[in-house]
């Protein structure tokens, strides 16, 4: 039974496994101020990169980081993404990122008609 087992898992892998992709290049840096870098590029065409900075916000201290990211799908399409992350939160970039269809002209009145109606007070 136990021989069947790994019998039957080696075959999985075999026919189910990915290949291992390369790492062409890779690089990182993190200094004592807080501020970072890394990117890598995989045999693949996948390459990432990512920087930040610690960042004074009122009498808040946060991270600020900004980056990049491409990769190739199964199907060969090319896919790229930008982003940026800090006090005005996350605003990734990208073609691939669905954008809402406009509201309707009738819609919107009826909002701003109810926007401007007193609300009761409880």
């Amino acid at each position: 039974m136990f021989l069947k087992a790994v019998l039957f898992i080696g075959l999985f892998v075999a026919v189910f496994g990915e290949e291992e992709v390369p790492i062409l290049s890779q690089s990182g840096d993190v200094s004592p101020d807080g501020t970072f870098e890394w990117s890598y590029q995989s045999g693949d065409g996948t390459a990432q990169q990512q920087s930040g900075q610690l960042k004074q916000i009122g009498e808040e201290a946060g991270e600020a980081v900004q980056g990049s990211a491409s990769w190739t799908d199964p199907e060969g399409g090319s896919h790229q993404l930008t982003y940026v992350a800090d006090e005005n939160g996350y605003q990734p970039q990208s073609a691939d990122i669905p954008v809402a269809p406009e509201i309707p002209a009738a819609i919107a009145r009826s909002l701003a008609w109810i926007a401007s109606q007193p609300q009761p007070q409880e």
